[in-house]
């Protein structure tokens, strides 16, 4: 087995590529801490992994993200060990009996007469926005809607990088306001 490595924008993240789909398509999986693992051996496992801080999971990828005084070159030996242990003696990404809590959709907000605005956004966050943002090992989520403001949620990658303000306003926000005139911006929650 031979697990790609690529960097991210995030100095404190990389993105590990096993070469085969880990999830289905669509489907994402975000620790931030141990303590909320309840489905997935592997991401357990990844936290044993001193300095390790969230681990995220896309379709074809897994993004780990260390503490920022911990040094790469040591800890990518050890991802890469537990990842391809985990693979290689048939585990999944993530148990069984767990896939589903992982896709319960987190309650959005919005008025019911904001659906169409809703939609068209959700349009644009699939087909544009989402691919871009998993190349950089992240994910963003449609969180809500209120008086011209989109709020989302950055998982993976994204949710703490240095750059990340920058790519909302700059690329997120324009390419929302540009095709949808009525947002007027764009905010994170967590």
């Amino acid at each position: 087995m031979f697990i790609q490595i690529e960097e991210t924008p995030n100095p404190n993240t990389l993105k590990f590529l096993p070469g085969f789909a880990i999830l289905n398509e669509g489907e994402t999986a975000d620790f931030s801490n141990a303590d909320e693992i309840k489905n997935s051996k592997l991401a357990a496992n990844l936290f044993r992994v001193e300095h390790v801080v969230r681990v995220f999971f896309g379709h074809d990828f897994i993004s780990v993200t260390k503490l920022e005084r911990a040094n790469w070159d040591v800890l990518k030996v050890e991802i890469l060990t537990t990842i391809m242990d985990h693979f290689t003696s048939g585990g999944k990404a993530l148990d069984e009996e767990g896939i589903s809590d992982t896709n319960v959709p987190d309650e959005e907000f919005f008025d019911e007469s904001d659906i169409e605005i809703v939609n068209r956004i959700k349009e644009l966050m699939e087909s544009y926005i989402k691919p871009a943002v998993a190349q950089d090992g992240g994910d963003i989520k449609f969180r809500g809607y209120k008086d011209g403001i989109v709020y989302v949620e950055l998982q993976g990658a994204c949710s703490g990088c240095p750059s990340a303000a920058i790519t909302l306003k700059q690329g997120v926000q324009n390419m929302l306001c540009y095709h949808i005139p009525e947002i007027s911006g764009i905010e994170t929650i967590l």
